[in-house]
């Protein structure tokens, strides 16, 4: 297996899953699309820290993969609406799961990272 292909030249699913909706953005942009259909200026405004290129870039690859539904109005100007699709909305079953897990569990692993850098000084000092 080389990269993200089998022997069989076929995506290895997990890699190839974990490549499209691992990026920094992927995750916040579907878990804010949860349950209601949004505008793009509500997203925007709502994930902190994304800029509009990187807004536009991550909602046409998760609308590539069938995670989202774009919706464009025929207004002036044009109205653009995100929806989850039923393959978003049934990656939300597990996307939840993790963010649970995330926050019982974040205090701990920050705790590790203090450590393990602590422990790191101390051998270099």
């Amino acid at each position: 297996m080389k990269g993200n292909i089998t022997q069989y030249g076929q995506p290895c699913p997990i890699r190839d899953v974990l490549n499209q909706i691992g990026g920094q953005w992927s995750l916040l942009i579907l878990e804010a699309l949860s349950g209601r259909t949004v505008r793009f200026n509500v997203l925007n405004r709502e994930i902190e820290g994304i800029s509009r290129q990187m807004l536009t870039r991550t909602l046409r690859r998760l609308e590539e993969d069938g995670y989202i539904d774009r919706k464009v109005f025929a207004e002036v100007p044009p109205r653009v609406e995100y929806s989850l699709t039923e393959l978003g909305d049934s990656f939300m079953v597990p996307l939840q799961l993790l963010i649970q897990w995330a926050d019982e569990h974040h205090s701990s692993i920050c705790r590790a990272r203090r450590l393990y850098h602590e422990l790191q000084r101390g051998q270099f000092n």
